[in-house]
């Protein structure tokens, strides 16, 4: 990321840039088939890719292989946590991003991998799960920070019928939040990174 300079032209150039949503970073995928390729993201307001050593803990929490998992990532932004499960092996994830400039970047980055069994949607998530649903084994759950969308959104994934029997699913809130999740959903793992806690939870048939 760009270093702030205390020069007002400088300033002005970072202001441009985020206005027009031009890429000003990159995305490191950290394991299979497209280990170590690194991906355009845009600077945008809220955009807050799920860091290094956070998705290294997922992704052992999940072991490395991840073949014939059906995946939903909610809140996609950069797709982080769905581009790295189809990197170790997902059928295939569809991302729900609302932001039209994001979900552009993102689909832009999956045709560069030339992955094509996914799917970019562009939606409000709390709108996209009101939909018809299909159960995922697997799903992110990231929404943005202090504006109480974890808890909805995991009812409506309970309640929807998104979920497989036995399904994953990942959820990062700010520290400061305590989720209330359904309760056939046990809490199998959980990390704090700095204002961020992870949780893994294991779902059981009611």
């Amino acid at each position: 990321m760009t270093k702030q300079r205390s020069s007002r032209s400088s300033s002005s150039r970072r202001t441009t840039a985020h206005r027009a949503g031009k890429p000003l970073g990159k995305l490191r995928i950290i394991g299979g088939e497209f280990r170590r390729r690194q991906l355009p993201v845009l600077d945008s307001p809220g955009l807050r890719p799920t860091p290094d050593r956070v998705r290294e803990t997922l992704f052992n929490w999940l072991g490395q292989q991840l073949y014939g998992q059906q995946v939903l990532d909610l809140f996609a932004g950069t797709g982080s946590l769905g581009i790295e499960a189809v990197s170790r092996g997902a059928a295939c994830v569809d991302f729900v991003e609302r932001d039209p400039r994001v979900a552009a970047q993102l689909s832009t980055n999956l045709a560069s991998l030339n992955i094509t069994a996914s799917a970019v949607h562009v939606n409000d998530v709390q709108a996209y799960l009101t939909r018809p649903a299909k159960p995922y084994t697997l799903v992110f759950l990231d929404p943005p920070f202090h504006q109480q969308l974890a808890d909805p959104c995991c009812s409506a994934l309970e309640a929807g019928g998104w979920l497989s029997e036995d399904a994953i699913i990942y959820l990062e809130t700010e520290t400061s939040l305590s989720p209330n999740v359904p309760t056939n959903w046990q809490l199998y793992r959980e990390t704090q990174a700095g204002e961020s806690t992870a949780r893994l939870y294991q779902r059981h048939p009611l």
